[in-house]
């Protein structure tokens, strides 16, 4: 069945997105997105070095772009300025490339994103030619006006940055996604495979994570785990689940032709 992730017109066939930060070192983060199954790879431009630093190791050295698809994000950016600033360096270093994961926070405590800072860095970046996947608060009138601003995917969070709380709100998800022409990914709060099943079960196209793999006890194991996490969510969604009942009077084994009766 041909059931691809399709962002700014190019299909993917893994619905989970990873990110590179937080492992052991550059060996372990290659094992273990190998092991997620993931084809697109958010980098933080900030904080990792693709070419900007020539003389420390270089991440696409272990991750090269024409395997994978980088997504540079701008991870601890604080303003639209900042963040219009790091993806334009960004388009530089990788050669032109357009797809960029736009995030700017609020404080450094909570790592909430600042809406409206995050509202006027994606019209700046839209504008310039960029396709924008943009970290956002569960809200659906945000939603809606950065997708009518032109966002290729928008990504509400599902709890904090690195909380691993799951899914707090499956309601404000649901309003998302009913309304979204674009793709609907849920970005931050996966603590473990079970929360990105359920994200995929209510519908959401993806799921983003780092921290929820990275800072497990087996990064690779959980990886995986993660991959197979998305899958059997996705299949359910598109399976249709059974009617949720406080009680059924259709007993699915039937009561009648019993022995003895």
């Amino acid at each position: 069945m041909n059931d691809s992730l399709v962002i700014a017109g190019k299909a993917y066939g893994s619905r989970l997105l990873v990110g590179t930060g937080k492992y052991r070192d550059f060996a372990q983060t290659r094992e273990a997105i190998d092991a997620s199954g993931s084809e697109i790879i958010t980098v933080a431009i900030r904080r990792t070095n693709i070419g900007q630093n020539a003389d420390e190791p270089n991440l696409l050295d272990v991750l090269p772009p024409d395997r994978f698809t980088i997504l540079p994000n701008t991870a601890g950016c604080f303003s639209a300025d900042e963040a219009v600033r790091t993806l334009r360096l960004a388009r530089e270093l990788l050669d032109g490339h357009g797809l960029v994961k736009l995030e700017v926070l609020g404080d450094a405590h909570t790592l909430f994103p600042n809406m409206p800072e995050t509202l006027k860095a994606a019209e700046t970046l839209v504008k310039d030619g960029f396709q924008v996947m943009v970290y956002c608060a569960d809200d659906p009138i945000q939603c809606r006006m950065l997708e009518d601003i032109g966002c290729v995917a928008v990504m509400p969070l599902a709890s904090l940055i690195g909380s691993g709380m799951g899914i707090l709100n499956p309601w404000n998800l649901q309003l998302i996604i009913d309304q979204s022409k674009v793709p609907v990914l849920v970005d931050a709060g996966v603590g473990t495979a079970s929360d990105a099943a359920i994200a995929m079960e209510l519908g959401c196209d993806g799921v983003l994570m780092n921290t929820a793999i990275a800072k497990a006890d087996d990064p690779v194991r959980m990886a995986r785990a993660m991959r197979l996490g998305v899958e059997a969510g996705r299949e359910a969604f598109l399976a249709g689940r059974m009617p949720k009942k406080t009680y059924s009077a259709s007993p699915s084994s039937p009561t009648g032709g019993l022995i003895g009766r």
